[in-house]
């Protein structure tokens, strides 16, 4: 009897680029296909790309090299290229990297099968036109996210015009999947063990704007209150002038919702936001930040920041610094600006020296860690629950387990590790007393234990602060 073709995939990029990996993973298993984490027993190999940024294109390319190694040296009989970057690049990179053999764009997810066991199908296979493929439910997802918590896409693409963004010429316009739809899903994915919901997409507060859904974000999270055993709700990317007005006295209506909002502003001076074709100020930043505060008690606040922006002066680099030292947010993520061919902001002057850019980010990261000291300080000490994310390793009658509490996304914010005297189950959530933390990351004992820690665990995440 004849094998079935063994398919390797990688997934480079965001989780939204997860999302869609797995449901090629889904496809290729459900037409019967092998999926292997080997690449070097895949009799196919697909690479699903990141084109966001340049370094995300470097990685993608890189990986593609890496993965056509496998044609010479494995089983390897044909390289399948997929994503934003085949959406973005597909016509340059098909002459500059001939060890591709079919390159597929964002609207050929589930013609993923088809790349890969017809040998008819090669070469450049990316449309023109802009994407209009929105994920459903008729292809299963192969999840390859622990079995507790799960990436649940809402939408596809973006309405924005920030002049640094080439997502919505690579991902198209807005599109929102129907309520039905991502209910549906949800409770698939809780009946599969799924406890924790994490919502993606562009901005996950336009949710329903593009297909006349009023109040479209708090709707969906109602009807995802429905299944009695999700434990946590979790939103990425929400964008601050999409927010539902009501939305900080909202939060008290959803109790599963994680008290916790990741918030992309990007920059804190109106010149800068303004070229950034970005509404807002620090002044409405803070009020929002101040109303979040005073409705939801304990709330996490995460964002990001660009550095390096064209026309970025001293002046206006110093007062982000300020605007990050007063907002006192939880999580900050810092990016060099990436000039992207395509964008508004790629013709725009001065650019700022790339040394510039890099001391700047330095600069402000360095900044944020003094204010993560105090915010270490405030945890240590804390009663919270955890939920066990991995089991990390066993030694002289005490467990070590990875986890998380309700103010940290799984591989963007830190973990708190966690020391018991019995093992634990890994996706159950557990009462810990925090006792140390440093930067990112804590330690905790079970809430009715107090264990020793091992003296290279105890050195690696130090007592009471983050100095």
């Amino acid at each position: 009897m004849e094998r079935p073709i063994r398919v390797g995939l990688v997934s480079l990029g965001c989780a939204k680029n997860l999302v869609d990996s797995e449901a090629m993973l889904g496809a290729l298993q459900q037409a019967g296909l092998q999926v292997t984490s080997d690449p070097a027993q895949a009799d196919v190999l697909v690479v699903n790309t990141c084109g966001f940024i340049e370094p995300a294109k470097k990685e993608s390319i890189d990986t593609i090299l890496e993965m056509a190694r496998y044609k010479e040296a494995g089983t390897c009989r044909k390289l399948v290229v997929a994503g934003c970057l085949a959406q973005r690049y597909h016509r340059e990179l098909a002459e500059a990297l001939p060890e591709v053999d079919v390159w597929l764009g964002i609207d050929d997810v589930e013609r993923v099968v088809e790349a890969c066991l017809d040998d008819r199908y090669r070469g450049d296979r990316v449309s023109s036109e802009r994407p209009r493929w929105v994920y459903d439910l008729q292809v299963p997802r192969l999840r390859t996210t622990p079995r507790h918590y799960a990436y649940l896409k809402i939408a596809e693409g973006c309405n924005h015009t920030c002049s640094f963004c080439a997502i919505p010429r690579i991902r198209g316009k807005y599109r929102s999947r129907s309520l039905d739809s991502i209910v549906e899903e949800a409770r698939r994915l809780v009946e599969q063990g799924v406890r924790e919901l994490i919502l993606i997409s562009q901005d996950t507060t336009y949710y329903g704007l593009d297909i006349g859904l009023k109040d479209g974000l708090l709707r969906l999270l109602e009807a995802l209150h429905g299944p009695a055993d999700l434990r946590w709700i979790r939103l990425l990317y929400l964008y601050p002038d999409t927010l539902p007005p009501d939305f900080p006295e909202r939060f008290r209506d959803f109790p599963k919702l994680c008290r916790y909002l990741d918030l992309p502003l990007q920059h804190s001076h109106p010149d800068i936001l303004r070229a950034m074709k970005r509404r807002g100020s620090r002044e409405r930043y803070l009020e929002l930040l101040a109303r979040y505060r005073a409705a939801v008690p304990d709330i996490v606040l995460r964002t990001t920041f660009i550095v390096g922006f064209p026309g970025e002066t001293e002046a206006h680099f110093e007062d982000l610094c300020r605007f990050v030292e007063e907002a006192r947010f939880d999580h900050v993520g810092v990016f060099e600006y990436s000039d992207e061919d395509g964008t508004a902001a790629y013709d725009l002057r001065p650019k700022v020296p790339r040394r510039v850019a890099a001391r700047r980010r330095r600069t402000l990261m360095a900044l944020q860690q003094k204010v993560l000291a105090e915010k270490v300080r405030a945890w240590v000490g804390r009663r919270v629950e955890v939920v066990i994310d991995r089991f990390v390793r066993q030694e002289a009658g005490r467990w070590l387990y990875r986890g998380r509490h309700y103010g940290q996304a799984p591989e963007v914010d830190g973990h708190v590790e966690v020391i018991a005297r019995r093992p634990l189950i890994v996706g159950r959530w557990y009462p810990v007393h925090i006792r140390a933390g440093r930067l990112y990351d804590y330690r905790a004992d079970l809430e009715e234990e107090t264990v020793s820690w091992p003296p290279d665990v105890a050195g690696s995440v130090s007592a009471a602060s983050a100095g």
